[in-house]
Formats: structure tokens, sequence, C-alpha cells
């Protein structure tokens, strides 16, 4: 690596974490001072432990923010980092020594990519395991919270309901399971049967919940017989891939951002699977994809502006920068929007990746016409 290429790195670098403490400082800020009544509801258990909640509480969330703002942060540090060194009139030495521009921001290219590539780690390996953290509100402590739950599927279309889950012994208490089945050829689920029990424990080693007086209720098929015969018996075990962990995520609201990719198509191959469902998970797919590349593609287009020689002209590539970055965003809002709202019967990975036939070849034409 040459000296230009370290003293780059080192200033947009530099850039870089002042980008990141003061934005994801300034949310924390907003957030703890709007909510700090509500972290003061736990006082009575000490300081401490109610220190400990707030820090835990933004430390996962550092993450989420992290991986939303990315992009954003990528181009504040560009914009702080050339900045600083045409006010010193550094890219006119550089040009003068013989070094393209192009050759100049290769390194803040190559680093943007590394940062994109963790974006990436936290999103798929990072973010699906603190998804209790994440899901938490203001004013829990974790694994004190007693909640209801109505018709959370499983994977084979199962409906489970609870008036109270108890987070910290993870039971259901009188569940009531409506079990269903796929009809043939066709996305109709019926129903066959229905469960009610007095209380209901997870067990990991044999995947499914153990019953405490349960009683299934079978229906038959009302289509073969004149009238459907019912036939009560008992059951100690229901079968089901909803885990204690799933029960909390999924009565958050945009709760899909948090999964991996592979817990997202294990959702999608879920029985009962609503079609607009669908259409966020394949979407939700995509965009793991397609985010990173449109963060690495907005600072190709804001780059471009940003090196320019003439420091009275820093203002206005700044602003206009800015605008690019913004249009981005707005542009994948409004494809996002099309693909869950509007538009879903359509196949959703064509708005994932909408975004970028824009501006990659934006980005393309920006970088050709770099005055170098």
């Amino acid at each position: 690596m040459k000296i230009l290429d370290r003293y780059v790195l080192t200033q947009f670098l530099i850039g870089y974490a002042i980008a990141f403490c003061v934005l994801i400082g300034m949310i924390v800020a907003m957030d703890l001072f709007i909510n700090l009544d509500e972290f003061a509801e736990n006082a009575d258990v000490g300081a401490g432990t109610m220190l400990y909640n707030i820090m835990t509480f933004y430390g996962a969330r550092i993450l989420l923010w992290f991986r939303d703002m990315a992009g954003v942060i990528t181009v504040i540090a560009a914009v702080f980092s050339l900045a600083r060194m045409t006010k010193n009139s550094e890219l006119i030495a550089v040009m003068a020594s013989g070094v393209s521009l192009k050759r100049f921001i290769a390194p803040i290219i190559g680093i943007a990519a590394i940062l994109m590539g963790l974006q990436v780690l936290v999103q798929e390996l990072a973010i699906p395991n603190m998804i209790g953290q994440l899901i938490r509100s203001h004013d829990e402590l974790p694994g004190t919270k007693h909640y209801d739950l109505w018709f959370a599927s499983d994977s084979h279309g199962n409906l489970i309901n609870t008036s109270q889950y108890d987070e910290k012994t993870q039971s259901i208490d009188h569940p009531f399971i409506i079990v269903r089945k796929r009809l043939e050829r066709s996305d109709q689920m019926m129903v066959t049967g229905r469960i009610k029990a007095q209380k209901a424990v997870y067990d990991r080693q044999r995947k499914g919940w153990i019953l405490t007086g349960g009683e299934l209720l079978l229906i038959s098929d009302s289509s073969t017989t004149a009238a459907p015969s019912r036939q009560v018996s008992p059951v100690d075990f229901f079968a089901s891939d909803l885990t204690p962990q799933q029960i909390p995520m999924r009565r958050q609201e945009g709760y899909k951002s948090l999964l991996s990719s592979a817990q997202l198509m294990q959702l999608a191959r879920s029985q009962g699977t609503r079609q607009s469902d669908l259409a966020e998970l394949f979407l939700q797919k995509h965009t793991r994809i397609t985010d990173p590349i449109l963060n690495l593609v907005m600072l190709l287009v804001a780059l471009p502006v940003l090196v320019c020689r003439d420091p009275r002209d820093m203002k206005t590539a700044i602003l206009v920068s800015f605008v690019t970055s913004t249009s981005c965003f707005v542009v994948t809002f409004i494809c996002k929007m099309f693909a869950t709202e509007l538009f879903f019967n359509l196949r959703p990975e064509f708005w994932a990746w909408a975004p970028i036939f824009i501006f990659v070849p934006i980005a393309f034409i920006q970088m050709d016409s770099m005055k170098t």
C-alpha cells in the first residue's frame, strides 16, 4: 500500500468515525431524552440494574441503526474527508504529481466495499441472534413480561392462541390451537381440529409443546359426509416449530427485517402464508443483497461530485451529493411500497433490484465524467 493510499484511508476512517458517532449519538440521545421516564418505571430494581438495562437496550439497537444508516454514514464520511483535503488544496497537489483522481478515490471505494460487507454480517449474523433485545420496549426488563398471542402460525399452518404467555418461564397459559392442513392444489387451508390445554411448555429436544390437560377435537371433512363428525381424545404433545424465541418476535410489526435470509426462506415455505406476506418475504431476501450494493452505488454517484479542486465549489458539491443520496432512499422506499402494498402479485424481486438498475448507470456516467 502506497503512502497516499494510507493517508486517504486514514482521512476517510476519521471522517467515518466522526459521522458514526455523531449520527448514532444523536439518535441515542434523542431517544433517551424522550423515553427516560419509561426507563425510570423500573427504578425500584436499583440504579445499577436500570443503567445496565439502558446500556443493553441501546447496545443492541446501535447494530440496527448501523444497518439502516450505513450508506448515509459512508457518504458523510466521504464529505468530511474530501472537504478537508479540498480546503487544504491537497487534491491539486495530488494531480500535479501525476496521480489521477480516480486512482485517488480508489482506497475510499475499497474500504467502503469492506464496510458494506460488515453491514451484511451484522444483518445475517448479529441481528438475528439479538432479536430478544431488539423487540424490547423501553419500560420492559428482560424476561419479565406477560402478553397475549393470537393466530400465530407455525410452518404447518397451525394457529396458536393464548391470553397469557409468560416470558420468564416460557410457558403458555390455556393455549387454544387451531389445527389446519393445506388443500390439494390450492392455497387455502382447512381446519381439521382444535386443541385446548391448561398449560404448554416448549421441549427443544422433541421440537414441540408439552401439554398439560390437553384435549384434541378432530373435525372430519364436511365435504365427504352429511355432517362433520367430532372426536375428542387426550393429547400431551403438539409438534411445532414456533419456539418461545419466536413468540415475542411475531408480535412485532416489521419483525421480518430482523430475520436472516435463511429464516426468511424457512418462513416463506410455511403453510398458510398469504400472498402479500410472501411478497414481503421475497422482497426482504433480495434487499439483503441490493441494499449494500445500493449503498456503494450511492457513494460512487456522490464521489465524482465531491472531488472538486476549487474549495469554492465544495458547498455546491456537498449539496448535490446529499440530493443524490436522498433520491436513492426515496426511490428505494417507493419501490418497496410498490412491492408490498400495490403490486405484490408481480415478482417482488424486480422492485428490490429496480433502484440498482436506475442508479448504476448514473454512477458509471458520473465516474466517466470525472475531471482528472
